[in-house]
């Protein structure tokens, strides 16, 4: 099995309340926008976070790890 690294990690915050990840839930929403801590812009899916979620919602320091050909490898939280 081949075990992809990352080459790429950009840290963002992240504050949603759980009645509003429940649009992510139910799949209205399937994808999260949010600004990095260095300003950029970053999309991806919300199921990429769905294994943070408490009954408060998502909330914390998160980085997100791409391959070199930009596709997510995962999200860990960091706080």
């Amino acid at each position: 099995m081949n075990k992809k690294t990352a080459s790429h990690c950009i840290r963002f915050r992240l504050a949603i309340e759980a009645e509003k990840y429940l649009a992510y839930y139910k799949g209205i929403a399937r994808d999260i926008v949010v600004r990095s801590e260095d300003n950029r812009n970053i999309k991806f899916p919300a199921d990429a976070i769905r294994k943070f979620l408490t009954h408060d919602g998502i909330f914390g320091l998160f980085e997100i790890q791409f391959d070199d050909n930009n596709i997510l490898i995962r999200i860990i939280q960091i706080n």
